[in-house]
């Protein structure tokens, strides 16, 4: 089974998203902040990682899982879809970027697409 490791300090967003992900079967694991999310880089596939978060950015998470023995895939949330954003993104390796507001089905999407292995 998949595990998803959602880093979002937003609550609706994130039960949302627990929500969204559980249904289609993969496991599932909330945090708010940067330090829990650090805590958990090598024990999750795919990392779903705000931006804007207290204690560490998402860049600064997703810099340090591009490290660890267990390279999770990242997508990162951001409510930022600015050109230097893309740019530190590509830069760090991260797989895949979706912007806020987002629909459901554009992020169930880019998940499978990462727990297969693909691109999105």
């Amino acid at each position: 089974m998949v595990s998803v490791l959602v880093a979002e300090d937003e609550p609706h967003i994130a039960e949302a998203l627990n929500f969204l992900l559980r249904r289609e079967g993969y496991t599932v694991t909330l945090c708010d902040d940067g330090p829990t999310a650090m805590s958990y880089l090598e024990s999750h596939d795919i990392l779903l990682l705000d931006i804007m978060l207290p204690g560490a950015t998402g860049f600064e998470i997703a810099e340090a899982a591009k490290s660890a023995a267990n390279q999770p895939k990242i997508c990162v949330l951001t409510a930022k879809g600015q050109a230097a954003d893309r740019d530190k993104m590509d830069r760090i390796g991260v797989d895949a970027f979706v912007t806020k507001p987002f629909s459901n089905k554009a992020l169930l999407e880019t998940v499978r697409a990462l727990a297969n292995g693909r691109t999105p």
